[in-house]
């Protein structure tokens, strides 16, 4: 894997706004990169970006999949004088809304800035200083003077807004950036889809990147049930544990390696999760070892991927979700590691290529 090539292309798809059920921008890069590795892809009717790399046939398919969704909102509704009133699409943190930057996509395919309002400081009363504004009783302020002027310049009820794009190095490893959830594990899969195309030893694998993950977990469902894989890997965020508000939540740190999860579970609404197939938490393990990779492990409550509904298709397939470790979840400003992305990629990749013919999914 080369480290300078996932950082331009995390930097390049962490400036494409792409909410969920509106990723055609983030795709159309993707697809170029895919192609100009001559691999062929093609896109399903939700959305689903589809690249399959043939390889022995007799081996167990390997899906290998990201999602290139991310949070945001929608407007709800345009007041005469021009403010525009939000409804959020996908877990986006409340208390953080005030004063953000957003862009919001015009029916012509433009982006106009914008930002989501917040009470004067000289004039908020000392019970407004300590709570939480509901995202429904936010608006964002464009510029506009007027409805008329908002839908003049292409916006209407629906249209899609995201927080503003950023891309910034911090630290000597870090990167701190919008919808690195999960554009970094983009940025790894198609690092690796390039690698795979170099090796013939190896099974079918199915490259897709995802819609809807934000929304509602299922976009990947189509392309599971076209490609029927035996074995679905799912690349995403990890929660990371090493702040001081997070200590409790785990024993994963940034810049230490990329992270298997042993146990998902939602746990609000959502009675759904993951408990990884064992014969590829064996290989995982296996591979790492080999490989000098640290591999931390993640069980958590409160984290639902869309593998927990891909485990279900045809006569159930073995799935896995690993991903890097990540600040801030959900944030208009995310942080991780490139060193852990770079060590994801080259654990999926030694690991795929060491499936063979001694390799079961046999659960006796």
């Amino acid at each position: 894997m080369n480290l300078e090539k996932i950082k331009k292309n995390l930097r390049d798809l962490c400036f494409i706004p792409g909410l969920s059920g509106y990723e055609d921008d983030v795709r159309k890069y993707l697809s170029e990169q895919l192609s100009s590795l001559n691999l062929e892809n093609k896109t399903d009717v939700l959305g689903n970006l589809i690249c399959t790399i043939p390889g022995d046939n007799t081996l167990p398919s390997v899906m290998l999949f990201a999602h290139m969704d991310q949070l945001g909102f929608v407007v709800k509704k345009i007041e005469d004088d021009g403010f525009i009133r939000i409804d959020r699409l996908g877990g986006v943190p409340e208390k953080s809304l005030p004063s953000q930057e957003v862009v919001i996509k015009t029916n012509q395919g433009n982006s106009i800035n914008a930002i989501i309002g917040n009470k004067s400081h000289h004039a908020t009363s000392n019970e407004e200083k300590h709570k939480v504004i509901s995202y429904k009783d936010l608006f964002i302020d464009a510029g506009f003077l007027s409805k008329d002027e908002a839908l003049q310049n292409g916006i209407n009820i629906g249209s899609p807004i995201t927080y503003s794009p950023s891309f910034k190095e911090i630290g000597q490893h870090c990167i701190s950036a919008t919808a690195i959830d999960d554009r970094a594990g983009c940025a790894v899969v198609l690092g690796v889809a390039e690698l795979l195309q170099k090796n013939n030893k190896r099974p079918t694998v199915h490259i897709v990147f995802s819609v809807q993950e934000e929304f509602n977990l299922r976009g990947i469902l189509p392309a599971a049930q076209i490609l029927k894989p035996d074995i679905a890997i799912q690349i995403d965020l990890m929660l990371s544990s090493d702040t001081p508000d997070m200590h409790n939540q785990g024993d994963v740190i940034l810049g230490k390696g990329p992270c298997m999860s042993l146990y998902s579970f939602h746990g609000r609404g959502t009675l759904n999760g993951l408990i990884p197939h064992p014969s590829l938490v064996k290989l995982f393990d296996n591979i790492a070892s080999k490989n000098n990779i640290f591999l931390q492990r993640s069980a958590t409550t409160g984290i639902l991927t869309d593998s927990s509904y891909v485990q279900f298709i045809n006569e159930g397939i073995a799935c896995i979700d690993l991903g890097f470790p990540m600040r801030y979840s959900h944030s208009s400003k995310e942080v991780c590691d490139l060193r852990d992305l770079l060590n994801l990629g080259n654990l999926l990749f030694n690991s795929i290529i060491s499936i063979d013919k001694n390799f079961s999914l046999e659960r006796n």
